[in-house]
């Protein structure tokens, strides 16, 4: 069950009803949209002079995911996540995915920069990248800048960006979240709710396996090649998969879907709270 607005709080006309897959992700689009980026400057001005004066910067990722799943996963699921996070809270907006990260060294190659597609960028860089975002969106009068991410190769910048972002802005009303409730949700309560439904650590994996690709179905089925999750399995991790895709389907997936946003959402209310 997804979790509704908050006491208090003005819901965004969402169709929770509808699957997380497809256009939105279950948000509207047009003026009522909770991404930045299918907004006008306009539309923006007057949404922060409304009240949602809360923007989330949701952080992706572009690598390899073996034969079985796309190199874009962590975007999409980021985005979809970040609309559903923002509608239920009903006072936040969503600014475009960052999907340049950290993903090993490039030459030599390391990591998931062995495999064909992943882009990496140097850690400077990155955090460059979310310092300005940061600064640009309090420019505009956003005051509570939340930062989470769908990967786990950057949870400690994004930790830092935002401590530095907050000793800057000390004495003033804004202030950076980084939330890694939204990540750890993805480590501790999917992965406990898959167990309860009989799959193994060996099925679930660290990636590209059951849990994750379950929790790529569950957001949009196209990030997945069907005809391809045996191959994956089968490769395992010379395909940079850890786990069995095979056991993976959207049912499980949905578990995931509803722990991320549940605790997500509580955490930035308790962060948002300890602001004030």
């Amino acid at each position: 069950m997804i979790p509704q607005p908050a006491p208090g709080m003005r819901a965004l006309p969402v169709l929770f009803a509808l699957s997380l897959a497809g256009f939105g992700h279950g948000v509207l689009a047009g003026p009522d949209s909770v991404f930045l980026e299918e907004l006008t400057s306009t539309e923006v001005r007057a949404a922060i002079r409304g009240g949602r004066t809360t923007v989330i910067i949701p952080v992706g990722g572009t690598e390899q995911n073996g034969p079985h799943m796309t190199l874009g996963k962590h975007n999409v699921r980021a985005r979809a996540l970040a609309g559903r996070i923002a509608a239920v809270l009903g006072d936040a907006l969503v600014a475009p995915v960052v999907a340049y990260v950290p993903e090993g060294d490039i030459s030599p190659p390391t990591g998931h920069m062995r495999h064909a597609g992943t882009i990496s960028v140097p850690e400077e860089a990155f955090r460059s990248v979310l310092d300005a975002a940061g600064r640009s969106l309090r420019q505009h009068g956003f005051v509570d800048v939340v930062l989470i991410g769908d990967s786990g190769n950057y949870q400690r910048s994004l930790a830092e960006v935002a401590a530095r972002l907050n000793r800057d802005w000390a004495g003033t009303p804004a202030r950076a979240h980084f939330i890694a409730a939204y990540y750890r949700a993805a480590q501790t309560a999917y992965l406990e709710a898959l167990r309860a439904r009989g799959l193994s650590d060996a099925q679930i994996g660290t990636h590209a396996g059951a849990a994750d690709t379950s929790l790529s179905m569950a957001i949009d089925p196209s990030l997945v090649r069907p005809g391809e999750l045996a191959a994956g399995a089968r490769a395992g991790a010379a395909a940079g998969v850890t786990g069995d895709p095979g056991a993976a389907s959207a049912a499980l997936g949905e578990l995931g879907v509803e722990a991320i946003v549940a605790q997500t959402v509580a955490a930035i209310h308790a962060a948002r709270a300890a602001r004030h």
